[in-house]
């Protein structure tokens, strides 16, 4: 099983980004994608608890973490998960299955809670080793 660095360099992934960027034709979905995926590291990186949190949601998703990933709560539909959540029960980074796929309870503050999709192991992709 490969091992994940959660406290990896976060220059040297910029940098192993925007080579692999360079191989790819300008406006393609790789490259797009690649563009995307700095971006989206250039923002955690602005700010040290942004980073932080980002590598406890990098270590959550990696081996062996994944393996236990707990389901608190399994619901039909949409909309009876949604019921639950308004009726107050829910909690912060509580799982659930939602007609088979996988969502988080996220704490919004004063917005409220919400579901944000969260893919299950299961509905990853294999592991390539």
């Amino acid at each position: 099983m490969t091992k994940y660095n959660v406290n990896f360099d976060v220059e040297s992934v910029l940098r192993t980004v925007e080579a692999l960027g360079r191989n790819q034709p300008e406006g393609t979905l790789e490259e797009e994608s690649l563009r995307v995926c700095a971006a989206a590291l250039l923002f955690v990186r602005e700010d040290p608890h942004k980073l932080d949190e980002f590598r406890e949601y990098f270590r959550r998703l990696t081996p062996p973490a994944v393996e236990g990933v707990k389901v608190d709560h399994v619901f039909a539909t949409r909309e009876a998960a949604e019921t639950w959540l308004k009726q107050g029960d829910a909690r912060d980074g509580q799982r659930l299955r939602v007609a088979g796929q996988g969502f988080t309870v996220i704490d919004l503050g004063a917005r409220g809670l919400k579901l944000v999709r969260m893919p299950l192991p299961e509905e990853l992709p294999p592991h390539k080793p």
